[in-house]
């Protein structure tokens, strides 16, 4: 035996931790990306940003499909958990408006993502998209019957209105330089429709 292969050491292999760290980076750098530039942002920027190479990005993600489908229940995991927060707050009808603010920026931060994710939910090609409803509507209507049974928001709305409007204005003022502005000013006359004038427990 040669004194170099005595003590020649292998290749260390990527640790079940390094490929933890490659797997979130991947996804949050995805998240920015998509953010930017919508669904069919460019997979090797995605790789770029995140530090890693083609090869690693397909590793973790085998297709286009799997990782936009990562980025997208992240978020609705996060959305979801921020209603579970607001259930405690002390006033029932702000906690609701505050968690329709971050669904307008939770739908202004996909830019197009859920729509390239839904159809397949519709057409029964994908679970995802109907899993994803199901929470976010759950999500809010715990706010929502909160927010009724203080009598801050009239007794015949449903979570169901209240989520198409705020897809409505995210639609619509998505492409304006000023649609956060504008977004939250159109929030703000639909949370005033719905409003209620009735006492507590009226």
């Amino acid at each position: 035996m040669t004194k170099a292969s005595a003590t020649s050491i292998p290749a260390r292999r990527p640790t079940r931790a390094d490929a933890r760290r490659n797997h979130d980076r991947i996804r949050a750098a995805a998240g920015e990306v998509i953010a930017e530039h919508g669904a069919d942002a460019s997979l090797e920027e995605i790789a770029r940003r995140a530090g890693v190479g083609s090869a690693t990005l397909h590793r973790h993600f085998p297709s286009r499909q799997a990782l936009l489908e990562a980025v997208f229940r992240e978020r609705v995991e996060i959305l979801c958990a921020r209603a579970g927060e607001l259930l405690t707050a002390p006033s029932p009808g702000s906690a609701l408006v505050t968690w329709l603010r971050a669904v307008v920026s939770h739908a202004a931060a996909n830019r197009g993502l859920a729509a390239s994710l839904m159809p397949g939910a519709r057409n029964g090609r994908s679970e995802l998209g109907a899993d994803c409803h199901a929470m976010i509507t759950n999500a809010g209507g715990a706010l929502l019957t909160r927010a009724q049974q203080a009598g801050a928001i009239r007794r015949e709305v449903a979570i169901a209105d209240l989520l198409k409007l705020v897809h409505a204005i995210s639609l619509a003022t998505e492409n304006e330089p000023d649609h956060a502005d504008q977004a939250d000013r159109l929030l703000a006359l639909v949370v005033k429709g719905v409003q209620s004038c009735e006492p507590v427990g009226g």
